[in-house]
Parts: structure tokens; sequence; C-alpha cells
């Protein structure tokens, strides 16, 4: 007896991201985004995009994005790597957390 084939549509070919994100582009698709980015906003169509509701209420900035790390040597006065190691094992992404306020900070006065 022959298998039963299904009536659904055959699976698209699935691309590692790897290669879709690092492959680079040719010249017609080139083209295409320079003609794209040509277009003022003004020209462009949003009838068929349908109206938000509402805001969501826990928009996290940042969420998927995971800054790249560099490892570093740096000298720190041992009583204050003893305070921060006694806060546990995360104390290096503790560290960082402070680092990274305090550059938002700067960043934000000027």
């Amino acid at each position: 007896m022959a298998k039963k084939r299904s009536g659904s549509s055959q699976q698209e070919k699935r691309l590692l991201s790897s290669v879709l994100f690092t492959t680079p582009l040719n010249e017609l698709q080139k083209k295409e985004l320079e003609r794209i980015a040509k277009i003022p906003d003004s020209a462009i169509d949003y009838s068929d995009a349908p109206r938000l509701k509402s805001a969501p209420n826990q928009v996290r900035v940042g969420r998927f994005y995971k800054p790249v790390k560099e490892q570093i040597s740096l000298r720190v006065d041992a009583d204050v790597l003893a305070w921060f190691r006694s806060r546990g094992s995360r104390y290096q992404t503790y560290i960082n957390d402070l680092l990274r306020r305090e550059m938002q900070k700067g960043l934000s006065r000027r």
C-alpha cells in the first residue's frame, strides 16, 4: 500500500542564522535598499497596517540585546574586591552593572 501524502504545502528550506546575517548583499539587493531609502516617509502608505490599540505596559528596552564582552585585567583594592565577592558568585556581573549605570549617568548629563 502506498504511503498517503499530507495535503499541506512543502516545508520551506531553513537557513542558518549565521548564513542569513553574514552573507554580503549582492548588487541588486544593494540597489533595492538604496531605492527604498530614498522614499520620503510621507510617501509610505500605512493604511493596511493595523492600529496599535494601546502601548504595551512592560516595554523592556534592549531585552534581546547582548553586548559584546571583552576580557580585561583590572587592578582594584583588595578590600573593594572582597566586598564585591561577598555579594555572591555573580559579582563580576554586578560590577559591570554598576559601571554601566555610571556610564549612562555620564551620557545623560551631556
